[in-house]
């Protein structure tokens, strides 16, 4: 029997984001730029395709070096698991020390715009719609998460749906935030710095930072500490 009693939680330390990546060696940042002189972008998503699902050093070492050849700018530290997808990754900025989980995908627009900042964690399977989408920096995104940006307007009702014009709202995660396995967040919400959203739960609002939501819809449940950090300006509050 472990030292620990069955049921019983354990308290440990966090592994991504708590130190500084090291910078990458000059090799990585001379073959993206090779990549990105030799390919042009029509050949650098094609390329990507033979790299993308594999575990291998080298099916890792493209995968990466593709992202940062691709997208408009991409820090240092980049970890991109095996399936990680993309559309129009040339609207992509990318902060350093960000990891993107395995079969998570990213669906740019071409005239749109998604920054990550640094020391995202993206789990797999995670989907960005993102037309319009700022993560900042030091948010937690757990597995299957999704990002939702637009919506059809449904009219005229004469014809399909999905003919009908898309409304892009911009979506907001603020920084430290940690979004739940499976939590939905819907187009024009905005998040605030450290909130926390329940695993499974329809954001359909604007979450205060340092609360917590959950449910469908998410509603409020606590905030983060006793005191309502929202008045608390040396947290990031309101006022």
């Amino acid at each position: 029997m472990s030292a620990s009693r069955a049921g019983e939680a354990r308290v440990v330390q966090a592994v991504h984001g708590r130190h500084e990546r090291p910078a990458d060696p000059a090799y990585q940042a001379g073959l993206a730029e090779e990549l990105r002189q030799s390919y042009g972008r029509a050949g650098l998503i094609e390329l990507y395709g033979r790299f993308a699902a594999g575990d291998g050093v080298i099916d890792t070492l493209m995968r990466k070096a593709i992202w940062q050849a691709i997208a408009r700018s991409c820090g240092t530290g980049l970890q991109v698991a095996g399936g990680a997808g993309f559309k129009h990754p040339e609207t992509f900025e990318i902060g350093n020390g960000v990891f993107i989980g395995a079969q998570a995908y990213i669906q740019g627009r071409f005239d749109g715009t998604c920054v990550i900042g640094d020391n995202v964690w993206i789990g797999p399977m995670a989907y960005f719609d993102a037309r319009d989408l700022v993560i900042e920096d030091c948010v937690g995104w757990g597995p299957g998460a999704k990002v939702l940006g637009s919506s059809h307007t449904a009219l005229p009702v004469d014809v399909p749906i999905i003919r009908t014009d898309l409304e892009i709202k911009p979506v907001r995660i603020g920084a430290w935030a940690d979004i739940g396995t499976n939590a939905t967040i819907l187009p024009g919400v905005t998040i605030g710095k450290g909130a926390i959203v329940g695993a499974g739960a329809v954001v359909v609002s604007d979450v205060e930072p340092f609360s917590v939501v959950a449910g469908v819809p998410a509603k409020f449940i606590r905030w983060r500490t006793e005191a309502d950090p929202v008045l608390d300006i040396s947290h990031g509050g309101r006022s």
